[in-house]
């Protein structure tokens, strides 16, 4: 089944303050950056991301992500998809998904183990007191 896609063409379109606007909320953010870690470009189902929030906010995210010119949709009748405008966004605002996707990548890696001292196995010899 293909779909209508109804995202916009050319990278004009993609204005800094609207793109900035849009990312300030931490799940349209999230959304974005594990759009910008995935190499593949592929296009993902709305319901695919891990958002805690109520279908009608998810729907408000999508299209205010949309509309900021990030993402097409794709419009199959009874569902939607949606996928990264990269090259788009690469032209108009250069490095920005680069950061987005190593923000992601460095968030999804564990944090670095603190380095512990080796402790002597015999404990300092106890000095009497004058």
């Amino acid at each position: 089944m293909t779909g209508t896609d109804t995202g916009r063409t050319g990278s004009g379109d993609i204005d800094l303050g609207v793109v900035l606007r849009a990312l300030a909320d931490e799940h349209r953010r999230a959304v974005i950056m594990e759009l910008a870690a995935d190499p593949n470009d592929g296009e993902r189902a709305c319901h695919s991301f891990n958002l805690p929030v109520a279908k009608q906010t998810r729907t408000y995210h999508f299209r205010t992500l949309v509309d900021s010119g990030l993402l097409c949709e794709i419009n199959y009748g009874n569902k939607k998809g949606v996928r990264l405008r990269r090259a788009d966004v690469d032209r108009r605002l250069p490095g920005l998904l680069d950061l987005l996707a190593a923000e992601f990548n460095s968030s999804a890696a564990p944090p670095p183990r603190p380095q512990t001292q080796v402790a002597n196995s015999t404990p300092p010899p106890l000095t009497p007191h004058a």
